[in-house]
């Protein structure tokens, strides 16, 4: 057997292994992911931006994504950027009228690949903010104070790098500024108030490997590391999130020309710190390097269901764009649709 067949089963066995114990532990536990809710703040965080991850349930740790958009979910990825220059946009309509707004630019250098990101937290309007009070209501509103009412946000702002030390191995890099406002918080009647406003700087970091077995690489990531916030009397951590993940294009496994059709099969463990070890599995696939059709399932979940999506890409001599979208089914509350475009060249 060769090294190269060594190399690849040991990594199926090792993310085999990680899988089924995160799995196996939660199917005898009835209420699936209960255990770690409400652990961590920064929720924003999480949330998927890129409707190319988003569609295959952001099984994407050891996908390589040739754009600036890898430094949301592996910023090793970014090591092996073909183009020059790649730059992209994206928006999330989430739940409860939520809108995440996304943006993200690399470029190539001799030295390796530069990028940086961008990502807002759109909380929209109408929250009314009240206080407790003795009058017939119970309670007083802002308004009622001649006091606005709260208008929350949150946004992150990103550095990073990512290089190929070698043609099979990769690094990269994140460091971001997070911040976090939700609003002055009046706590008595007389309009007195306290700051809801906090910030810190996290990091991200990543790991990808070409086995050499085909097209199948192995991936590692961390996200969201940062030291322990407060909010006025509480303290709280980041959604601290580790990845492993396997990707490879199955039919590299048959004859047929990968210029003509691809279908890249992704599975990975997250293990977050707010939530119970989970599996995720996506796929895509691609014609002519053109039309791409995607799909993605992540077990356990609350109310997250079936992703789905697809892309168009055109690619010129001198410059390629891309459009995507992608649709995630989220239970009662409805669905959730994300958009973006990039170009590259």
């Amino acid at each position: 057997m060769t090294y190269h067949r060594y190399t690849t089963l040991i990594a199926i066995a090792a993310l085999a292994v990680f899988t089924a114990s995160g799995t196996f532990a939660q199917i005898t536990t009835e209420d699936v992911g209960t255990d770690k809710l409400a652990q961590t703040n920064f929720k924003f965080l999480e949330i998927s931006v890129h409707p190319r991850a988003a569609a295959q349930s952001d099984a994407m740790t050891a996908n390589e994504f040739n754009s600036s958009a890898a430094m949301f979910y592996n910023p090793a990825a970014m090591g092996w950027m073909e183009n020059r220059f790649s730059a992209g946009f994206g928006i999330t309509n989430w739940i409860a009228d939520v809108t995440y707004n996304s943006a993200s630019a690399a470029i190539r250098t001799n030295y390796g690949v530069f990028g940086a990101s961008l990502l807002f937290a759109d909380y929209g309007g109408g929250i009314i903010g009240t206080i407790a009070a003795t009058n017939e209501r119970g309670y007083l509103e802002y308004g009622d104070l001649g006091l606005s009412n709260p208008e929350p946000s949150a946004m992150a702002i990103g550095l990073g790098y990512g290089v190929g030390v070698t043609d099979r191995f990769s690094v990269g890099g994140n460091a971001k500024y997070v911040l976090q406002d939700l609003s002055d918080a009046v706590v008595s009647s007389d309009g007195t108030t306290e700051a809801n406003s906090t910030s810190t700087v996290a990091f991200d970091f990543g790991l990808m490997y070409r086995t050499g077995f085909r097209s199948l690489n192995l991936a590692m990531s961390v996200r969201n590391f940062a030291r322990e916030l407060r909010y006025v009397q509480e303290n709280f951590e980041l959604p601290l999130t580790f990845n492993v993940g396997v990707s490879m294009n199955m039919l590299d496994l048959t004859s047929m020309d990968p210029n003509v059709h691809a279908l890249r099969v992704s599975l990975e463990a997250e293990r977050p710190r707010d939530f119970s070890e989970q599996v995720k599995a996506g796929g895509e696939y691609t014609f002519m390097n053109i039309v791409s059709l995607r799909a993605g399932y992540t077990y356990p979940t609350d109310e997250q269901g079936v992703s789905f999506g697809g892309g168009l890409k055109y690619d010129t001599s001198a410059i390629g764009f891309a459009a995507d979208y992608a649709f995630t089914e989220f239970g009662i509350f409805g669905a959730v649709h994300r958009m973006g475009v990039s170009l590259s060249f």
